[in-house]
């Protein structure tokens, strides 16, 4: 297995596990989530193109997740390309 298809396969099982453990979370919502904490995508439109979904899909996931108290932060938006850069609250505040 290449080592690009097992950073795949670690990818998808993280974002199952946030699932498990919030059920309430979509896979779209989870692989956000995931993304943050790894490191692989901190703004909406990396996430996208990472995935190769569409920017707007990740957008009303992104706001969903963050009117959830504690769950991520929007620290900046570009009103011109409509890219919402987002990170994980610190550990001891969730």
């Amino acid at each position: 297995m290449s080592k690009e298809a097992s950073d795949v396969d670690r990818f998808l099982a993280l974002v199952a596990a946030a699932q498990g453990k919030d059920v309430g979370l979509t896979s779209t919502q989870a692989g956000l989530l995931v993304a943050a904490e790894l490191g692989i995508a901190h703004d909406s439109r990396a996430f996208a193109r990472m995935l190769g979904i569409a920017h707007s899909l990740v957008l009303r996931e992104l706001n969903v997740l963050a009117e959830r108290e504690g769950v991520l932060q929007i620290v900046k938006r570009d009103l011109r390309t409509m890219r919402v850069h987002y990170t994980l609250p610190p550990r001891g505040e969730v």
